[in-house]
């Protein structure tokens, strides 16, 4: 475990995300999500009845599909198990997420379609690992396409143009920091001493 060894505790409460990233037969990408959150007692729910031990409390899904330019060309939200009753009919203002792009002001585009009594906090959240599932997909399986090139003028290209651009993970963290080991190999071009 990398984590110190806790002291004596006892678990209450499991949320699990999942997202997969996948590439569609008509050339875009599919990004689902799934949040669960799960109590390890059971509760009375004035909605549900009671809530065993282990049942969900919430059980969300979201099907984000993209563009190779991560623009949202469609989206689709499903509640299978909620606190309240109403929670699911809010699902379809998902949808307003068409459109915009995952990049720079994503996090204000989605409070402006999505926020507050526009959307679900739940579904919300699961746009925050969406968002980097997709840059994990999409650019991942570009950089396979690449290196799979077979003209080395298309790969030279290719290269010099990633050289002249500022790389969109610049600065974006740790590793990344323009005056890291990482860039220095990666793209030296951008690379700064400290």
């Amino acid at each position: 475990m990398p984590l110190s060894s806790p002291v004596n505790r006892q678990l209450l409460h499991a949320r699990n995300i999942t997202c997969l990233g996948f590439y569609r037969d008509d050339g875009l990408w599919d990004i689902e999500g799934r949040l669960t959150d799960r109590k390890d007692y059971s509760f009375e729910n004035e909605n549900r009845g009671q809530v065993d031990a282990g049942e969900p409390v919430h059980d969300m899904w979201l099907r984000v599909t993209l563009n190779d330019n991560l623009l949202i060309t469609n989206v689709e939200a499903s509640t299978d198990a909620s606190p309240y009753t109403i929670c699911p009919d809010i699902t379809k203002n998902f949808s307003r997420l068409k459109g915009i792009t995952i990049g720079p002001g994503w996090r204000k585009a989605i409070k402006n379609k999505v926020g507050g009594i526009h959307g679900c906090t739940h579904l919300v959240e699961l746009l925050g690992p969406i968002a980097t599932t997709a840059y994990q997909t999409i650019f991942s399986e570009k950089a396979q396409i690449l290196k799979k090139a077979k003209s080395s003028e298309s790969k030279t290209k290719m290269v010099a143009g990633e050289e002249r651009n500022k790389p969109r993970l610049l600065n974006t963290c740790h590793a990344f920091n323009e005056s890291s080991s990482v860039v220095k190999k990666r793209w030296p071009n951008f690379y700064k001493l400290k």
